[in-house]
């Protein structure tokens, strides 16, 4: 064989890893047309995926489907009323488990999970804490679930906020901690930011952010859940590195994290649109924490005058300092926030524009 045809064969096989999970039913379709080979040439592929145990294959023959196959999948319980050492646990158990891997996967991993359970050891106030590795060819996913107060509802009685999705609006812009003396508050903006899925369930509610999409969303559960659950995904193989994610929020040469992108519509409750100061005072908490804020309008329609007042014109004449930039505007979005900034400008001020 040729190292042409083996290269070409690697290709394909790669692809189907890499897409069987969102097409495990036309899998082969998909493959036939994306490399121009025939279906059973795809099906080949797929057979000797299936012989090396990395996929396995359900339905009829008429209507296969394709799955990953586990590598394996493995749990850990912990006592939080021990003194339980996040980098212990790391070492001992968890890397241990998921390696091998690239140096810069490993890298991510070991951020991610010790930041995660050093939470629930210090913030949680449960008794237990377990941890459920799954690893499949193509990537590896990590779970871990306390039996605590749940972060949402903590945050929200240490910071007096409105309820518990204003903490998890609050989480999305970074710099929050409810221990400051002894964290950052960096821990689960940047997590959130170096895996492909990043997800959060508490009490209620359940967050999430994926890599690729600018915007964090959430989900309202009529069923609470005690405690806090965290999940973690990423690919075994991602070029991503985690002083990649830290430059991305940081501007100048001092590496400081003052850079934050702000989803406005985690601001908007149930039907609510976002017209008045006191919606704009909260959406601007804490932000004079950063030197640059990026403002995301996305899947807001519009917007009311005393809302972009006090965002445009009001606190940007309060911080000239602070760089202000609204993105993924609709039209009325962008005519409302440039009737604001219009009046800043008359104030003497320079403002960043719009832009999308």
């Amino acid at each position: 064989m040729s190292s042409k045809v083996r290269q070409k064969g690697e290709l394909v096989r790669s692809f189907i890893l890499a897409n069987i999970e969102s097409h495990n039913g036309d899998i082969a379709a998909l493959a036939a047309e994306k490399f121009a080979i025939s279906r059973q040439a795809v099906n080949k592929h797929l057979l000797k995926l299936r012989e090396q145990g990395t996929i396995t294959k359900e339905g009829s023959a008429r209507a296969p489907i394709y799955k990953l196959a586990p590598l394996f999948a493995k749990r850990f319980n912990y006592q939080l009323a021990t003194e339980l050492q996040e980098d212990v646990i790391w070492r001992t158990d968890i890397r241990e488990t998921i390696k091998p891997l690239p140096d810069n996967v490993l890298n991510i991993w070991h951020h991610g999970f010790t930041e995660m359970l050093n939470n629930a050891i210090d913030h949680s106030g449960g008794s237990s804490v377990y941890v459920t590795i799954n690893k499949t060819a193509v990537s590896t996913e990590v779970m871990i679930s306390d039996d605590g107060v749940g972060i949402f509802k903590k945050i929200q009685s240490e910071f007096d906020l409105l309820d518990e999705r204003h903490a998890i609006f609050e989480l999305a812009k970074g710099k929050l901690t409810t221990d400051p003396r002894n964290h950052s508050g960096e821990g689960i903006f940047f997590t959130s930011r170096m895996f492909d899925k990043f997800e959060i369930l508490s009490g209620g509610l359940y967050f999430a952010h994926e890599r690729g999409k600018p915007q964090d969303w959430l989900l309202e559960r009529s069923k609470a859940q005690s405690g806090t659950t965290v999940f973690m995904e990423l690919n075994n193989h991602t070029a991503r590195t985690t002083k990649k994610i830290f430059d991305e929020y940081s501007e100048g040469d001092d590496y400081a994290f003052d850079k934050t992108v702000v989803p406005v519509d985690l601001a908007k409750y149930e039907v609510d649109e976002l017209i008045s100061r006191s919606q704009a005072k909260r959406l601007l908490a804490r932000v004079e924490l950063f030197k640059r804020v990026v403002f995301d309008f996305k899947n807001v329609d519009q917007i009311g005058q005393a809302f972009a007042d006090q965002i445009f014109r009001v606190f940007a004449n309060a911080h000239p300092e602070i760089s202000l930039m609204p993105i993924n505007m609709s039209q009325e979005v962008r005519e409302m926030i440039s009737r604001a900034q219009a009046k800043h400008i008359g104030d003497g001020r320079q403002h960043t524009p719009p832009t999308d």
